[in-house]
């Protein structure tokens, strides 16, 4: 991992709610700036607290005791449900830390959903395994931006 100490990966705990959600908010206004404000920050940390934390499956990325990134997966684990970093830290291999984590937990099989315009992501993913599955007009996501369906499947033998 480029410049310094790999971060300490580990599960996310409830004091961690706040800083998640600014994360969240901060990755999403400098890395998709084209979504529609369709939720206030509040609502956002609201639903964060009260939606995302409760569902667990959420690891978060530290580096000098801050929240660097965050990964969170369904409760069967066969869905990467979100994957931020916290911006000014892209490139330095928190999101492959992630992301090896959740494959780790994965049962051999991960699905994930990203915006057709998120270039960064779709070439972050595709580096890493994941495949094209569908491709959609927005109708599926509240932003009604064109998304796709990536998936991975582990491989015997091959590791992650």
């Amino acid at each position: 991992m480029p410049r310094g100490a790999p971060p300490v990966v580990r599960p996310a705990e409830a004091a961690d709610v706040g800083e998640v959600a600014d994360l969240f908010l901060a990755s999403r206004r400098d890395a998709l700036p084209y979504l529609p404000v369709i939720h206030t920050d509040d609502e956002t940390r609201r639903w964060m607290a009260g939606v995302v934390f409760p569902a667990g499956g959420m690891w978060v990325a530290v580096l000098d005791r801050r929240i660097v990134g965050f990964a969170a997966l369904n409760s069967g684990r066969d869905h990467l449900d979100h994957l931020y970093v916290r911006p000014g830290w892209y490139g330095r291999g928190i999101g492959s830390v992630l992301l090896e984590r959740a494959k780790e937990l994965s049962a051999g099989r991960l699905r994930l959903f990203t915006f057709q315009r998120n270039a960064r992501a779709r070439a972050f993913y595709e580096a890493r395994g994941f495949a094209v599955v569908d491709l959609n007009d927005g109708s599926r996501n509240e932003e009604r931006e064109p998304d796709v369906l990536y998936e991975w499947v582990r491989v015997p033998g091959a590791g992650l």
